[in-house]
């Protein structure tokens, strides 16, 4: 078993267990349906996360040609997948059978966080480029990470609810075109 099949494995361990808090989250939308609140932006940002998590294992993939790998390369490419398992914690409540839940409640109460975590996601992703690479992502990367990170900035200030309707739905279509554009193909 080479290196990065080593390593991988418990990166997909953290991502298949954001993918599951997800999941499980939809899973008790669904049970609960009748006693919740919706709030659009939530399930957007749910399924944006999961095309994420799977944009991100998908990417790993690139890492296998990577023969030498160090303890800080690990580590910079686990925090960014432990970071968007944190997003998955909070991207939908625990939900309670036959209890009501306010999912717009939900996301204003965890808006901070959540955004936070974001913009530490886009800032460990351009740091892991360098750890690994030996660069900053450029071109239409950089400014993928430049847009997204601005608007989850704006969001993490602003409780301003049409900017997170419009953020959800701009985010989400940002992160389709970006996996088009530039993880189309793996390899």
């Amino acid at each position: 078993m080479d290196a990065f099949s080593y390593l991988s494995v418990l990166l997909s361990i953290i991502l298949g267990l954001a993918i599951t808090q997800v999941l499980q989250g939809v899973r008790g939308l669904l049970l609960s349906r009748r006693h919740v609140r919706p709030y659009p932006p939530v399930l957007l940002w749910a399924g944006t996360i999961l095309l994420m998590a799977v944009q991100m294992w998908w990417a790993s993939f690139g890492l296998a040609d990577h023969a030498e790998w160090t303890f800080a390369e690990f580590g910079i490419v686990l925090v960014q997948t432990t970071l968007l398992y944190m997003l998955a914690a909070l991207v939908l409540p625990d939900f309670a059978l036959h209890e009501p839940a306010d999912l717009r409640e939900h996301y204003y109460r965890e808006t901070r966080p959540f955004f936070a975590i974001l913009v530490a996601i886009l800032l460990v992703s351009g740091f892991k480029d360098l750890i690994i690479d030996g660069y900053l992502p450029s071109g239409i990367n950089l400014l993928f990470h430049a847009a997204f990170a601005a608007i989850a900035l704006a969001c993490s200030i602003s409780r301003r609810a049409r900017l997170h309707e419009i953020s959800a739905v701009a985010i989400a279509a940002m992160v389709v075109v970006y996996i088009a554009l530039l993880f189309a193909r793996l390899g």
